[in-house]
This record gives structure tokens, sequence and C-alpha cells, in this order.
């Protein structure tokens, strides 16, 4: 058996040298075509591709003259400003999120009496479908939570009586049970994952009707379902953030180009969960961690700011951490003075690092997000100033809420399935055509060798 598994890893192994040699492409060829790669220009702007009344990523503003301003960011959720929302929330001491999900799903803020009617309708449906978490999740368990949650996403297909029906409302129905669901899907996926791969003891509690999402995922991961309100709020600002970033990030687009094709729901979502589990979008803030764990390792005094700036310097010079040269957590796309939801996360992350005892830490990160921009321009002599983005406070917020890491990224999708809902009505209702770019191929054509003649 041992000599059949070496025979097959070399066979692949020529197979993946063939692959590569065959699949490589001139990079000056992009600039002779003009070809936008990854849908971005030059300078790091998205191509526009398509029209969205969802939500806006603002960092910059156009000057009469035509020319680019950068501005403190903004995050819109159907015109309004997430900030306003998150202080709301918190003027009124209650949970969030629903109202974004109302919000992003309706375009309208809802009225006391739609919030309480919609909340009581997700709380109503909560549950999985009967048999599935036994049949669906414990019989099949993943290493990997993020898969196991598409894996549950395709296997609702099977459970819905109308699971084809492309009309707005069945589309809307599926779309509210997905959001409802995933904190279930999630919580159970991770239950399973300590029982049967990490060999530790499993605590299934039952989804609770009254609980806010927020306040639910943290019932359903705990074994004794025991939290904080602080925590329970620290997680649902969190989920507010994450609920939606514009049409441009790629998970969303995803949505938007596989609804297009009029799939159906199912396959829609799980595609847009393939889409967020990749490191370079959803996965981040674990490397963010990782990048802390090495630095909190070799920086003796963390109050030091000379220590820590050196450690940077290193980190920046590829001579330490992963040699990559990145500085995990800062920059962005769009925002270039400031990421909002960096600056509301980190703010209350303040008050649960004094309740936790966690200040010293928090203070470390607040020092890095304080001097990295100096330093990342000082090492690579890059003029463009960068921003600290979410995915440098998130995983510390979800560290001090005992939240593990294998639970990060599902965190970020429990959040993004109310943005995603939107795209795929809006596409729906708006969309006009098949998403069908173009792709110049550079392989020019060749006569065809018969087999008795090819070397």
């Amino acid at each position: 058996m041992a000599n059949e598994i070496n025979h097959d890893n070399k066979f692949i192994e020529k197979l993946t040298m063939i692959a590569q040699l065959d699949d490589q492409i001139d990079p000056s060829l992009y600039e002779k075509y003009d070809v936008k790669s990854g849908l971005r220009y030059a300078d790091g702007r998205g191509v526009l591709v398509g029209l969205t009344r969802i939500g806006d990523v603002v960092g910059y503003e156009i000057e009469p003259d035509g020319s680019k301003k950068a501005v403190p960011g903004r995050l819109i959720y159907r015109g309004y400003n997430v900030e306003d929302i998150v202080r709301d929330t918190e003027k009124n001491k209650s949970f969030g999120f629903e109202q974004c999900a109302y919000l992003l799903l309706f375009g309208e803020l809802p009225t006391k009496e739609q919030l309480e009617e919609f909340t009581t309708y997700l709380g109503a449906i909560r549950s999985l479908p009967p048999n599935f978490t036994e049949d669906i999740i414990m019989k099949a368990p993943s290493a990997d939570i993020m898969n196991k949650i598409a894996s549950g996403v395709l296997a609702s297909y099977s459970f819905d009586p109308d699971p084809e029906n492309r009309d707005v409302a069945n589309i809307l129905r599926q779309c509210v049970e997905l959001i409802s669901r995933f904190s279930s899907l999630a919580a159970y996926a991770y239950q399973a994952k300590r029982r049967y791969v990490d060999g530790k003891s499993m605590y299934i509690h039952n989804p609770d009707p009254k609980l806010s999402i927020a306040e639910n995922l943290l019932q359903l991961i705990r074994n004794d379902k025991k939290y904080s309100r602080l925590e329970a709020e620290l997680l649902d600002l969190a989920l507010i953030l994450h609920a939606e970033h514009g049409g441009g990030n790629n998970s969303s687009l995803t949505i938007h180009v596989v609804s297009s094709a009029d799939t159906d729901t199912y396959s829609a979502i799980a595609a847009a969960l393939g889409s967020l589990k990749g490191r370079r979008h959803g996965g981040a803030n674990i490397r963010v961690m990782e990048m802390m764990d090495d630095i909190k390792a070799h920086v003796k005094d963390w109050s030091n700011e000379k220590e820590i700036a050196d450690y940077l310097r290193k980190i920046c010079r590829k001579e330490a951490f992963d040699h990559t040269g990145l500085i995990y957590g800062q920059g962005h796309a769009v925002y270039t003075i400031s990421d909002p939801r960096a600056k509301l996360l980190r703010d209350k992350a303040e008050l649960l690092a004094k309740e936790k005892g966690c200040m010293e830490e928090f203070n470390l990160y607040k020092t890095i997000e304080r001097i990295v921009p100096d330093i990342i321009c000082e090492t690579h002599g890059n003029k463009k100033r960068i921003c600290t983005n979410v995915d440098f406070y998130s995983g510390f917020v979800y560290t001090m809420l005992n939240i593990p890491r294998e639970l990060f990224t599902p965190l970020f999708a429990i959040a993004r399935i109310a943005g995603w809902s939107a795209h795929r009505i809006e596409e729906i209702v708006a969309g006009r055509r098949i998403y069908r770019p173009a792709y110049k191929n550079v392989q020019g054509e060749r006569p065809y060798v018969n087999m008795e003649d090819r070397k």
C-alpha cells in the first residue's frame, strides 16, 4: 500500500511540473492587451462591472478637476452611515445586527413593530430541519468549519419543499431562513469538529428563539451557555460591521455572477462561502493573529515602542515572521485615511479588554496601529499612506470572547449572509444578463500532431 501511495505521489508531482510549465503567462501581456488583472486598474481601483443600491465603501472623493481626495472612510448600508446605525444601537441598548439584515434586505430602516416582527420570525425558524444535525453535520464532520457550512447550505436544498422556485418571494424566504440558521450551522459544525476531529467533548444546545443572533451563537458554542451582556454586544457589533461591504468584494461579486446564471439560492450562497474562505478574503484575520503571536513571542517589553518598531521593521524587510514583508491587518483597497470598522471595533474592544484584564495586549495593538504606517513608508519608500483595517482588531476581539480561531472566518459568514442575500435578490430583480467577461487567449494555434509523431 505504501509503495502505491509513493508511486501516486511521484506521478502527481510529474504532472504538476507539466501543468505549471504550461500555464505560465508573461506579465507584460497584461499591459500589451490592456487587461485589467483581477478586475482592477493599475492604481488598485476596481473596474465598474455593475450597479447596486445596497452598500458603498467610501475612501476618497473626486475633486472638480477629476483628482482623488482621500477622506476618512465611510461604510454605507442602503444610504445610511453604519456609524449612525451603531450609535443608535448603543443608545437604545439593543442588538443591531437584525436591524441591519432588515435594512439590507428591504432597503429601509424598520419601525419598532417591523423589527419586532422580523426578529420574532428569525427566532422561530432558527432550528435546523428534523434530523439535519445528526444526518448532515454529525455523520460527516469536517476539519474546516467553512467547508461544513457550505455543505450544510447545499444539503438544505434537499430539505426545501420548493428549492428551484425563482420567484422573489421564495428566494426571500430561503435567504431569511439562511440568515437565521447560519449561527446554528456554524456552531454545530464546530461541535462536531471538537468531537470527531479533535477528540474533545461536544456540547449540543438548542437555539433559543428569544435571543439575538449574537447571543445565540455564544450560548451554542459554550459548554455552560453563559456570556456577559458586553460580550454579546461586542459580537453583535462585529456582525454589524461585517454584514456588507459593497458589491465589489470577491464574495459579493460571486453572488452576482452565480445568481446571474439563474441558479438556485443554495448553490449561489455556497459559492460565496467558497470565496470568503479564501486567505486573501475572509481568512485574513487569522493571519493577523498568527503575526501577533509571533510579535508577542519576540518583543519582550510590549510597552517599549522602540522594541516594537524594530521588530516591525524586520517583518517589513522579510527578516521575520513569514518573510513576505507584509504586516497583516494594514491597508485596504478603498479606505486610505481610516477604516471606520476598525475604529468602531477598537473603541468597543477597549471596554472588554478592561473587563478581561487584557489592557497590556490591547495597548500593544494600539501602538502597532499608530506607528506602522510610518514604518511601512520608511521601509518600502511608499509615500501612499495606509490605514489599519478591521481584520487587525477582529481576531483580538474574538479571542477575548473565547471564540476559537477555526470560527473566525465562519463568524464573517454569519454576518455577511445578510449582505449576500440582499445582493442575490438585487441580481434577480435588476440583473440584466449573465456575467460573461472576456479573456484574451495568448496561446497561438498550432498544427495537430498525430499520436505516432509525438515525442
